[in-house]
Parts: structure tokens; C-alpha cells; sequence
């Protein structure tokens, strides 16, 4: 606990944030003048007085954006003033006592972050009131004066009302309440009365119990970060609560506190925990996190503690952050905010195993550290035990620099972890990777088998990271380091997201994800070079945020770091060519239509090798499933291994196909199989159907559509709609039998999206006898398919209702919400491309815009205006944006290549797909 002491004295320029004598003055005066009806003047007095400490405060935040100890000490200060103000008031004027007996006593408590003094804006007033015993009346009444004057003020209060007795009691069985006291100071009252608490609180609560302390905060810091998501690169973060935050910091502070007796943050360097450049450290990263917090107060006008995409923007422009080519404003200041979070992290890690020496404890391992013995042994002259490796002297590093590489190898390769206190050796010494250990043939080989372990090269890569050393000895990836994509689909920064990918790749190799990524498993053992693979994903992504395609200049990157690292000629290319590359294989998945011959043969032509193929193969599933929980899912999965299988296919016969008879024969024979006893229908309903139709359906779908067909003609029902989980597709199948006429496909689409489900694919098909076969397959707002009867109940419904024009499609799409109101952060200019080349037989359209509600139906909408029939639809989200493919012909089922005709359907769709255009929806 913190003696009876402020730090008010560390607040420039008091009297321009409040003058307590003054307004003191004041309200004696409103007293004399009014007598007892004074209450309310002296409300407008305070008021006053609490709106100039205020705008004083704002303005100082504006003119030094980054002070954030200064104005955070200052609202602290603002409050103290306040508080002692209306003490005084209440005990001289509204309940005056001339001899107070013993029980009317009473000290009025900061906690909490008010105890700390580190008030943001928007802040709660925590604080408590203490009484010597039993609260006699006039301490009763006392507070709740004291209370209501400071919610009439308008200020969030947090209270307690405690006995000492009862204070020490419930500190002894209330982790919080223990915490909180732990920061508690006296603002104003009986100062005797708060020294017995703050004896007693030493004595009864502290005193054997600060192992157990340390304990708890420990579990109840890893508890907070597995509900924050257990990183500190998360690209949304919350700046108090998350991983590398406020609250860590805090923590740290707690534990040496209640351990140490310490009363500042920088006492902690008096007692060993830090060294006093650390302790510069923790005060930089401290003040940045409360400067940011501060803003995001004062931009919300709330409570705000989480970064969100709109707030960045925002935040970065208060905080004078700038664009740099290649580098908006909003990337830098969440590039740097990253390198603070990273700080904390550091002086965690440090602070703990200070702590560790200090109570020669020796930690238990479990999962990755599980099996290690507590004798210590020697290894290449590093000391492991107890589950941790440590360099054996002080200048361990300095005499031979590429120990800093070799000590992270040894970590991975015998399951071990790098001892805190060598972390921090490590960090101090990475200055020493200087040309020559870069260019190391043993250091790079290190290194190299450290990418490439076999246990945990992830933990052992991060750990590296986390000490400065990954940065230096690949430079390339220093700049990305803490480096943000400011997007809604990419989840962490670069150098985070990089180093989860290559703990996947591991992951599939040592087949632990065998049920997500079953070819990629058996695949990952037929290549020819495993190290090779490793560093494509190390550098798929280096090359972001110089301005320019990243995948462009990855591969001139890896053409350069290939050779340093050991890699022969043959695997430099293979390398270059996979980061060039990287981003084919999912763009051609998820935007083409992989039943169309010439997607297939494309993409073959590109990659020329089924070695190739398996490398890319294996470095997409690895990429797409590190962007974040979420974004992988069983469709994805479905639609690369179509393309893997159909690619492979071509790649082993060469290029000869099977002619469009003998496919549609062999597809055919596969259906009737399906069908069973139903197989009459292959012929009686298939013959209907054009040789298109049978290429472009998987047999499984093509089955059910002719049951349906069958069934639909028996009840003489002109619409049909059926809808079923697909859990192989990881969707709901939903497929449409009517009479075709145009616009069915945007008024079946409308349907959809108004009972709340997204199409991920669709196909439309025409019968000779004029019915249309549409199939398309849906998901939930979670990529999930619809599963409750209600919900497909729901479907059913609302696509019966769209094609008999028994809703108004336009109003009831527009005022549908944003799922993600996020993406109105960004700005996502929309864009049309086409592609003629892409298909045989029909013109390939792409959309990409802002995602919003019933996008796809605009767009879909827009194309019937212009006359064009929409053989299938492809859609994929990225975050605030989504890339709509379809493949079109005119009326006369050619394809569209007049200029000027692309030139009326760019505008058109151009149109659906602004911004504008939604307006003008929300308002019809």
C-alpha cells in the first residue's frame, strides 16, 4: 500500500487544471450567500471547475500527444482536487461536527488505477471509504453526500464502504480486493486512521503470502490473455486488457510490490528486478499505452479500451503519426504500438526470472517443456535445467556471436526453453550480428536447422524474435517486424503471422493436422528439398510494406537470401518461384471456376511440375490457416483440393484430355451408381441437360438435382427448393428447380442473403425444356453452413418469397445491417476487371468492393440489366472487402469483347457496387 503521499508535485502547471484554495474559496463563499439552500451553487461551482480541468487537460493531450504519464497523472489530479474540495464542504457545512468521537472517523482511499494515479479520460473514480469500526451516522452521512455530489458531477464512481476489520478480512479471501488495496492511497481524511490499515494490511494480508500472490496474478494474467486471444500481434488489440498491455505491466508491478514493499515502479530497480535501462524500458512503454488509451478516451468519449480498425486511423492522426511511402500513417503508429507490446513482453520475461533467482523456484514443465530433468547438465558448453538453457558467463556472446543463433538451435532441438535472464543477455548482444556473422556459413546453418526442427521451431523462432536477434541476422524480416496489414482480414502482424505459418507447417508434418489438411500430410513427404519449403514460407511475406507486390519483391529477396543461407541453385528458384507465386493457387480456387477446362489448364501452365505443385499446395494451406482463427474452413479445403487433384491429373497424363463426349459419358456411369435404382433417371431427366451442365456439377450434386427434377414434375410443383447440410463443403446446399426467365438468379440471391446467409458458390443451369437448375452452396455469418430446421425453414422461405415477388427485394436488402460494421474503417474503391482468355467458352467478370449486405444481388442485378446470362458465381471475403467472379455470355451465348460494350457493363456494375449506390438503397 502506498503511504499518505501524492504525486501532484509531478503535474506541471497545477493551478491551470484546478485551484483547490481558490475553489475552496468559492464554495465558503456560495455558503454565506445562500446558507443552506447553498448545494446547488456549489454543484455549478464544481461543475465548472471539473469542465476546466478538463479542456485544460485535452488541450495539453493535443499540444503533447504522447505525454500520457503527464495527462494521466493529471485527471488524477483534477479528481484528488475534487474530492478534497467536497470532503470539506460536506464535513464543515453540511454535516458539522465540533468533538468527533472515535467512531467518526474517516479516510477517503484512491484504488485501483485512481490509486496508481493513472486516470485516462473516461476512467472510473474508484475509491473507498475506511472507518475505525461500525460506521456511526455521521460517517453515513458523510459519504453518501460525498457520493451524490460526485454523480451529480457526472463521474463514474466505484465505492466501497469498509470497516478495517472488514477490509483485512475480505483482502485475505478477494484476489481483487487484495489488488486493489495493494495500490491504494490516502486522498484526504484521517491519516492515522489509513497508516493502522496500511500496517495491518502488511502485516495480516502480505506477510507469507507472497508466493501465493504471485501465483495468482501469474494464472490470472495467463486466464486474461486466453480470453484476449494469447497474443501480443493481434491487429485489434486491447490496449488494457490484451497481451503486451497496460494490465502486464501492472502485474509486474503488483508482484514486486506486494513481494518487495516497493512503492514505485522504480523501486523495482532498487530490489534487482529491473536494470535501470529496463526500468526506462517499462516507463516508455507505460506512458506510449496510457497516451494511446488516453486518445481513444477522449476520440469515443467513453470508456474505450480496444484499438479497433476506426480508432487506429484516428489515434495515428492525434498522435502525429504520418504517411512514408510504402507505409500509411496507421501502419506506422501500430508498427511502433507492436514494438511497445513486444517491450512488454521482454520486461516480463526478465522481470520473472529475476523473481524465479530470487525464490529459488524451480518450474515444472508441461506439454512442450514436459520430461526435462532438474539435473543440471552441460551441453556445447550452455548449462541446461530445470527445462531452461542459459549461456554460461556474461560475455558468452561477445566471444563468439554466432553463439546468438546456435543457443535458439539448441532450445528447438532439445526441447528446451531460453532462460529469461539469457533472453536478456541476448537482447543486449544482438548489436554483435554485424556483416560477417550474416554471411557465416555455421551461422547460417544454424539457423537453417533451426527453421526447419523438427519439435518447435515456432516457440524457438519467437523467442528469438522477442529477443532482437531474428531481426538482426535477417534484416529483411527486421522490417517487418511488428509491421501491421491494416485490413479486417489479416489478424497479426507480419512477423507473427510468418512465424505461426512455418508452427504449421510443422504441425502438418509431423501430422498433427491430418484431419484439416490430408493431401498436404502424405504430400509434405514427397518433396524434394523440406528446408527449401521452410524458407518459402520464412520469406512469402517479406516483402510487405516497401510499396509495390510484395510477392514481386519477396522473390527478389529470396534470389538474394537463398545463396547466404546454404540453398543451391535448383532451391533458390524453387523458393523464388513458390513467394512469387504464393498467392496462385487460393485466387485460382476461390475465384474460378475449377470445372472449367481452361482454368485448369491455366494454372497448370504456371506451375509445370507436380513438385511444384506440392510445395504450393502445402505453402497456401499454411498461409491461408495463419491469417487467423476462422479463415480456414472445410469449402477452402474443398476447393483447393480440387484444383490440387484436377491440376495433378493433368500434370501426370501431360496435356492430352479427354475429349467433352467421353467425359460426360464417364460422369454419367459415376452418377447412375449414386442413383442406384434410381439410375433410369442419368437418362430419362439427363438428356435435358447440356454436356455443360454434367461437366461443371459434382456427380454427388448432379444426383440430387435429378431426384428433385423428378420429384418437382410428380407434384407438378413449378418451384422447387431444396436445402440441405453439406458437411463436406462445410455449407448448406441450397438448389432451385423453376422456369427460367430473367433475373432468377439476382431475385434467388436476394432471397438468400434476407434470411441472413452468404453464397460462397453458385451455378445456374437451363434445361432444353426451359426449367432452370440453379444450385448454389450458403454459409452463416460464422462460415458455417444452416443446420436448425428453423433456419432452413427460414431459407426456404425467403427464396419462395423473392421469386413470387412477394417481398420488395431493394428496401428489404438495404435496411439489412452490416455484419461487420468495421469495414466502414476502411476505404475499398470498387473495381471491375475483365478476362477473356480465362475461359473457352465465356467472359470471366470480377468485382471487388466494400462487403456489405446483399453485395452479390446488386451486382447480380446489374448484370441482368445488362443482358448477360450468368453461367456461375464465385465469391470471396477478405475482411471489409469481397471479390465476386462471374463467369457471363450475351443473349446469344457468346462471349462479350466489344469495347465499348465492357465499357456500359463496367459502368453499371460500378455503380452497384459503390458506396453511393448504398446510400441511395438505405434511403429509397
Amino acid at each position: 500500500m502506498t503511504q499518505r503521499r501524492t504525486q501532484s508535485h509531478r503535474v506541471p502547471r497545477q493551478r491551470a487544471i484546478i485551484d483547490r484554495r481558490r475553489l475552496t474559496s468559492v464554495v465558503n463563499r456560495r455558503v454565506d450567500e445562500n446558507g443552506e439552500a447553498a448545494r446547488p451553487h456549489v454543484l455549478v461551482e464544481l461543475k465548472a471547475a471539473l469542465e476546466r480541468g478538463h479542456a485544460e487537460l485535452e488541450q495539453r493531450l493535443k499540444d503533447k500527444p504522447s505525454a500520457g504519464h503527464e495527462i494521466t497523472l493529471g485527471y488524477s489530479f483534477l479528481t484528488d482536487q475534487l474530492i478534497r474540495v467536497i470532503y470539506d464542504y460536506v464535513i464543515e457545512h453540511v454535516f458539522p461536527v465540533a468533538n468527533r468521537t472515535t467512531a467518526e472517523r474517516l479516510a477517503v482511499l484512491a484504488v485501483g488505477g485512481y490509486g496508481r494515479a493513472e486516470m485516462a479520460p473516461q476512467s472510473d473514480v474508484d475509491i473507498a471509504f475506511i472507518t475505525p469500526m461500525k460506521r456511526s451516522p455521521w460517517c453515513e452521512q458523510v459519504i453518501e453526500a460525498m457520493l451524490y455530489l460526485l454523480w451529480d458531477l457526472g463521474l463514474k464512481v466505484g465505492h466501497s464502504s469498509r470497516t478495517i476489520g472488514d477490509t483485512m478480512r475480505m483482502a485475505k479471501e478477494d484476489l481483487t480486493i487484495r489488488t486493489a488495496l495493494l495500490e491504494s492511497r490516502l486522498i484526504w481524511g484521517d491519516a492515522p486512521l489509513y497508516e493502522e490499515l496500511r500496517q495491518r494490511f502488511w502485516a495480516e494480508v502480505v506477510r507469507g503470502n507472497e508466493q501465493q500472490f504471485h501465483s495468482a496474478k501469474l494464472e490470472e494474467r495467463n486466464a486474461r490473455h486466453k480470453r484476449m486471444g494469447d497474443s501480443r500481434y493481434v491487429v485489434e488489440p486491447n490496449v488494457k486488457e490484451g497481451k503486451g498491455g497496460l494490465r502486464d505491466l501492472q502485474t509486474l508491478y503488483w508482484i514486486g510490490k506486494f513481494m518487495h514493499r516497493v512503492e514505485t515502479a522504480a523501486d523495482l530497480v532498487d530490489v534487482g528486478l529491473f536494470s535501470k535501462n529496463e526500468y526506462r524500458s517499462f516507463r516508455r512503454a507505460e506512458g506510449f499505452l496510457l497516451a494511446v488509451r488516453c486518445h481513444m478516451h477522449s476520440i469515443t468519449g467513453r470508456a474505450e479500451d480496444r484499438l479497433t480498425f476506426d480508432l487506429q486511423r484516428q489515434v495515428a492522426e492525434a498522435m502525429n503519426f504520418a504517411d512514408r511511402p510504402g507505409k500509411s500513417a496507421v501502419e506506422r503508429f501500430m508498427q511502433y504500438y507492436f514494438l511497445q507490446a513486444k517491450r512488454v513482453g521482454n520486461l516480463t520475461g526478465v522481470f520473472l526470472s529475476q523473481l524465479d533467482a530470487k525464490l529459488a523456484r524451480k518450474r515444472v514443465g508441461s506439454g512442450f517443456f514436459a520430461g526435462w530433468s532438474s539435473k543440471p547438465r552441460k551441453l556445447k558448453g550452455y548449462c541446461i535445467e530445470a527445462g531452461r538453457i542459459s549461456a554460461p558467463g556474461d560475455t558468452w556472446f561477445a566471444d563468439d556471436p554466432v553463439r546468438l543463433i546456435e543457443i535458439f538451435q539448441i532450445a528447438e532441438a532439445e526441447g528446451v526453453e531460453v532462460h529469461p535472464a539469457t533472453m536478456r543477455q541476448a537482447n543486449r548482444d544482438a548489436r554483435l550480428i554485424d556483416r560477417a556473422i550474416k554471411s557465416s556459413p555455421r551461422a547460417n546453418a544454424l539457423f537453417l536447422d533451426l527453421l526447419g526442427g523438427r519439435r518447435d521451431p515456432e516457440s524457438a523462432l519467437r523467442w528469438m524474435n522477442e529477443a532482437g536477434v531474428f531481426g538482426r541476422f535477417v534484416p529483411d524480416f527486421g522490417r517487418v517486424n511488428a509491421q501491421m496489414q491494416f485490413d479486417m482480414y489479416h489478424h497479426y502482424t507480419v512477423d507473427e503471422h510468418t512465424i505461426r505459418a512455418i508452427g504449421l507447417l510443422n504441425q502438418i508434418e509431423r501430422g498433427l493436422l491430418e484431419a484439416d489438411h490430408p493431401r498436404a500430410t502424405r504430400q509434405i513427404h514427397k518433396i524434394s528439398s523440406r528446408r527449401a519449403l521452410y524458407v518459402a514460407v520464412l520469406l512469402h511475406d517479406i516483402g510487405k510494406g516497401r510499396g509495390g507486390d510484395h510477392s514481386v519483391i519477396g522473390a527478389e529477396i529470396a534470389h538474394k537470401l537463398c545463396p547466404r543461407f546454404g540453398l543451391d541453385e535448383k532451391e533458390t528458384k524453387l523458393v523464388a518461384w513458390l513467394i512469387l507465386q504464393h498467392l496462385l493457387m487460393s485466387s485460382t480456387a476461390q475465384k474460378r471456376d475449377l470445372t472449367d477446362p481452361k482454368t485448369i489448364e491455366d494454372f497448370v501452365t504456371e506451375v509445370k511440375s507436380v513438385e511444384r505443385l506440392r510445395n504450393l499446395a502445402i505453402l497456401t494451406a499454411v498461409d491461408i490457416r495463419a491469417v487467423g482463427p476462422g479463415t480456414w474452413n472445410s469449402w477452402k479445403g474443398q476447393l483447393l483440393g480440387e484444383l490440387y487433384d484436377a491440376a495433378q491429373e493433368r500434370l501426370r497424363l501431360g496435356h492430352k484430355r479427354t475429349g467433352r463426349a467421353q467425359r460426360v459419358a464417364a460422369r454419367k456411369g459415376a452418377v447412375s451408381e449414386i442413383l442406384g435404382e434410381k439410375a433410369y433417371l442419368t437418362e430419362q431427366v439427363g438428356d435435358l441437360l447440356a454436356d455443360a451442365y454434367w461437366i461443371a456439377e459434382p456427380e454427388d450434386i448432379i444426383a440430387k438435382n435429378l431426384i428433385q427434377y423428378e420429384e418437382a414434375r410428380r407434384i407438378e410443383e413449378h418451384l422447387s427448393i431444396h436445402c440441405e447440410v453439406d458437411e463436406e463443403r462445410g455449407a448448406t446446399l441450397v438448389s432451385v428447380i423453376a422456369g427460367d426467365h430473367p433475373g432468377l438468379f439476382y431475385r434467388i440471391a436476394g432471397g438468400i442473403h434476407l434470411a441472413g446467409a452468404n453464397i460462397i458458390d453458385a451455378r445456374i443451369h437451363t434445361a432444353m425444356n426451359g426449367y432452370a437448375i440453379d444450385n448454389f452452396l450458403v454459409q452463416d455469418s460464422h462460415n458455417g453452413p444452416f443446420r436448425e430446421a428453423s433456419q432452413i425453414a427460414r431459407l426456404e422461405k425467403a427464396i419462395r418469397d423473392a421469386l413470387l415477388a412477394q417481398v420488395e427485394l431493394v428496401p428489404k436488402l438495404a435496411a439489412r445491417p452490416l455484419p461487420h460494421s468495421r469495414a466502414k474503417a476502411f476505404a475499398v474503391a470498387p473495381t471491375v476487371n475483365f478476362d477473356n482468355k480465362a475461359s473457352n467458352h465465356f467472359t470471366v467478370i470480377e468485382v471487388t468492393a466494400r462487403d456489405r449486405p446483399a453485395l452479390l444481388n446488386r451486382l447480380a442485378h446489374a448484370l441482368y440489366r445488362c443482358n448477360l446470362i450468368v453461367q456461375s458465381a464465385h465469391v470471396t471475403a477478405y475482411g471489409a472487402s469481397a471479390a465476386d467472379t462471374f463467369y457471363v455470355t450475351d443473349l446469344t451465348r457468346s462471349k462479350v469483347t466489344q469495347p465499348e460494350r465492357l465499357a456500359e457493363i463496367e459502368a453499371v456494375l460500378l455503380e452497384a457496387a459503390s458506396d453511393e449506390r448504398q446510400l441511395e438503397l438505405e434511403r429509397a
